[in-house]
This record gives C-alpha cells, sequence and structure tokens, in this order.
C-alpha cells in the first residue's frame, strides 16, 4: 500500500517573525518582493480583438451554498450569420477575479502559424459561432460558476436559430465547470443538447503548484500582511484552487498529509453523484504537455535559486521525487531558520504537461537571475488533461506514463490530443488546433 504523501516544517514562520525586528522583517519582505496575488496569469494584451456581436449577461440559475454566481457571455457571430446558428460554448479557465473576454478572445485567436488566421476567425470561417463565456469570480468553487454555465447553455438554446446541436467546454478550470454543468444538467433531466464536450488542458485529475512556492506566498503575506487588497496567497486559499490542487498547504507552518483540501474531496464526490462526465455528448481532450511521457528538464530535488539577501538565505528546490523528508526549501535569517521536507511526494514539477512559470515569477519579483529551464513546472500533468481513468482521490503513479498506444478504455475521453512538446499551460499551437478543427469538421 503507497505511504501517504505528506509536508512537515521546522522552526514555525511565525517563530521567525516573532524573533525578528521589525527592519529585518522589512527586509525580508523586500527580498521576497513581489505585491499582489503570486500565480495569477496576467491578462494577453498582445493583439487585436473584435467587438462581440451581442453580450449577455448571466445569472447562476440557482445557488450554490448560498452564493449565486454570475458572469457574461460574448457572442461572436459567424460569417454570414445574423444569428446564432452553430453555437461552441467557450468557457474561461482559473485565474483571480473577473474574466475578461476581449483578452480570452486574444488568447485564443493569437496566431500560430504565419498566414493562418487565428483558430476563432477560423471557426468562424467555418460557420461556428462562437459563444466566450467568463465569469465574475474565477476563484470561486466550481459548482457555482456551473450554475453560470447552465444559464449560458440555456441562452444559447433560446437564442439558435435551427436545431443544430451545441459544442460546449472550457479551457483550464473552465472545461472542469462545463463538464460537472453539462452532467448536472443529465442528471437533473435538462436537455442540454449538446453533441461534443471538450476541455483544453484541464485538470480532470488534478492539477499542481509546488507546495514548497504556496509555503512562500503565505510566508510573504505574513511578514507584509495585506493592506486593502488582496494578499499573496489569495489564489492558492480560493475555493476553486483547493478543489483543483493534488497537493495543497493552508499556511508556512503546515505539517501533516498534503493529499488534498476538504474542498476538492467534496468537490469529488459532487462530481461522483451527478454523474462524474456527461455522458450524452463525444468527449474530447487537448493537452498541452506531450503523450511520450518525456517531461522536463527538472531534475528532482535541483536548487532552482539561493537567495542571499543581506543576513537573509532563501533555498527552494524542484520537487523530490518519493522518499523521506526530502528538503524543498530553507529560510534562514541569523538564529532562526525555517525548513519544509517532503515525504512520498512523486516529482510532480518535471512531470509532462501544460506548463506555468511559477518559479519564473518569483525570481523575477525577488531580481534573482534563473535559468530557463527552471522557470516553469508542470501545472496540468497530460495524464490530467486527457482524463486518465485513475480515481482522483489517490494520488498519481502515472504521471510520466507514455499515453502514446493508450487503449480507450484508459481515459474517461472518447478521444485526445497531446501537443509536440510541452508547452505553456493553454497556450495555442498548431497539433492542438488543427486537430480539434478535424474534430469538428464533420459537425
Amino acid at each position: 500500500m503507497a505511504q501517504e504523501p505528506r509536508i512537515d516544517v521546522e522552526t514555525r514562520a511565525s517563530d521567525i517573525e516573532s524573533s525578528l525586528t521589525s527592519e529585518q522583517v522589512e527586509r525580508i519582505a523586500d527580498a521576497l518582493g513581489q505585491q499582489g496575488v503570486w500565480f495569477a496569469t496576467p491578462p494577453e494584451r498582445a493583439g487585436e480583438t473584435r467587438p462581440a456581436d451581442q453580450v449577455w449577461e448571466l445569472v447562476g440559475d440557482r445557488p450554490h451554498q448560498g452564493q449565486t454566481a454570475t458572469g457574461r457571455a460574448a457572442v461572436h457571430l459567424a460569417d454570414g450569420h445574423d444569428a446564432l446558428t452553430r453555437p461552441l460554448i467557450l468557457a474561461d479557465g482559473f485565474n483571480y477575479g473577473p474574466s475578461d473576454l476581449d483578452e480570452l478572445w486574444r488568447h485564443f485567436n493569437k496566431p500560430y502559424q504565419p498566414g493562418v488566421p487565428g483558430f476563432l476567425d477560423q471557426l468562424r470561417a467555418m460557420g461556428i459561432d462562437v459563444v466566450l463565456l467568463g465569469f465574475d469570480q474565477r476563484h470561486i468553487a466550481i459548482q457555482a460558476n456551473a450554475t453560470v454555465a447552465v444559464t449560458a447553455v440555456l441562452r444559447t438554446i433560446e437564442e439558435r436559430r435551427g436545431d443544430n446541436p451545441l459544442v460546449v467546454g472550457g479551457v483550464s478550470m473552465g472545461g472542469i465547470v462545463t463538464r460537472y454543468a453539462l452532467a448536472r444538467m443529465e442528471n437533473d433531466r435538462i436537455d442540454h443538447q449538446t453533441d461534443k464536450f471538450f476541455s483544453y488542458d484541464s485538470p480532470h485529475l488534478g492539477a499542481w503548484i509546488p507546495l514548497v512556492l504556496q509555503q512562500l506566498a503565505y510566508m510573504h503575506e505574513a511578514l507584509a500582511p495585506r493592506s486593502g487588497g488582496p494578499g499573496q496567497a489569495e489564489l492558492i486559499r480560493s475555493p476553486a484552487a483547493q478543489q483543483l490542487l493534488w497537493g495543497w498547504v493552508d499556511s508556512p507552518d503546515y505539517s501533516g498529509p498534503v493529499t488534498d483540501s476538504p474542498l476538492r474531496k467534496e468537490f469529488l464526490e459532487d462530481l461522483r453523484r451527478v454523474g462524474w462526465f456527461p455522458m450524452r455528448p463525444y468527449k474530447l481532450g487537448l493537452a498541452n504537455g506531450t503523450g511520450n511521457g518525456v517531461g522536463l528538464d527538472l531534475p528532482p530535488g535541483t536548487p532552482v535559486f539561493d537567495l542571499q539577501h543581506e543576513a537573509l538565505q532563501l533555498t527552494a528546490r524542484v520537487q523530490p521525487d518519493g522518499g523521506e523528508l526530502q528538503n524543498i526549501g530553507t529560510v534562514r535569517f541569523g538564529a532562526p531558520v525555517w525548513t519544509s521536507a517532503t515525504s512520498h511526494v512523486r516529482a510532480f514539477d518535471g512531470a509532462p504537461g501544460g506548463t506555468l512559470d511559477s518559479w519564473g515569477k518569483l525570481a523575477d519579483a525577488v531580481g534573482l537571475p534563473i535559468e530557463d529551464r527552471f522557470r516553469a513546472s508542470a501545472f496540468v500533468p497530460a495524464v490530467s488533461a486527457i482524463a486518465l481513468a485513475r480515481d482522483p482521490f489517490q494520488w498519481q503513479s502515472d504521471l510520466y506514463l507514455d499515453l502514446s498506444d493508450l487503449p480507450k478504455d484508459e481515459t474517461f475521453l472518447d478521444a485526445f490530443c497531446c501537443d509536440a512538446t510541452n508547452t505553456e499551460h493553454s497556450s495555442v499551437s498548431r497539433p492542438l488546433i488543427e486537430w480539434f478543427l478535424e474534430q469538428l469538421a464533420g459537425w
């Protein structure tokens, strides 16, 4: 029986803080640098956007635990259409705060090959109407934003001319939100009229942010408390993050199992209750990670950076592969020492998958040079994006599995495509887009 992954911290961060002078605390906070919400992805400002033909203000079809979620949709009609005819709904992914639907358009319509129109323009040229779905609070519970997705599906059916079926899905968390929404509609016997469901680098089994970086976000927030705005760890402590992350800690001082948050267990149980996946649509998955089992050049346990800032020493390491009490981070300022070590945690950082430049963002914030190969680590492992038929309640032992000849019954999807290389999470690439367009060609 596999041993439970855990994390152990020596010398609480609060003990460090209480033993330092106010000047020393200020120096540490200054050395750790970056203000604002850590791990939030900045908006896509490059490229052109297209004015929406319609904008819908949306309210969830029911409250979730007393909270009624809201959002909006931007409708981009196909060439020659004056009404929705062949609708494709693309839901936004995980981040902090409200969706920016202009940014979502720019991201997915960014040219991936010289002389070839962007993905969304290609859809419109094929006669497909694009409905971009956004949420006013992307970081709240997935079930809450799924109520907005239900409203969007029903509004699309209401506005549609004719009886063409829908294509519904999303990028990153948007794929999980729409997966839950369609499954819940089937469970409630509501006709979603959806022929195809798709997820674009969505964490069906879970996502990963290095545990040491989660701890440093909490530590920085403790040393430099937020003043009126969100703290550095706001995204990590959000309900959506807790529901999606394989490994999660709630403070820099936590010692114990890191299997997942209670909110994740609750969400997965809720997902099982409504049917796990929608059964009626043909289910497609796109993964920014490779399918050949080849991961990133991130040797387990390697120091990513060793920061010396006056009397402060800060070390953070690539996640080790298993073992007992493997060091992942150290903070020293004179006598106080904070060390963090993991046991029985797999080498998630280097797994094949869609990447996030979490290490790079932190290094840039503290003004420390970093090797390019260390900037990004796996965020959505490929086995998660293709919904490998494994129990997401368990930590996976198949992170580096070769998916090239995967038997059909080894995935919860009907078809999937992996990228040629491990690319940035949710990035638009030629192999993925060309495959997806082929899947839609006969629709």
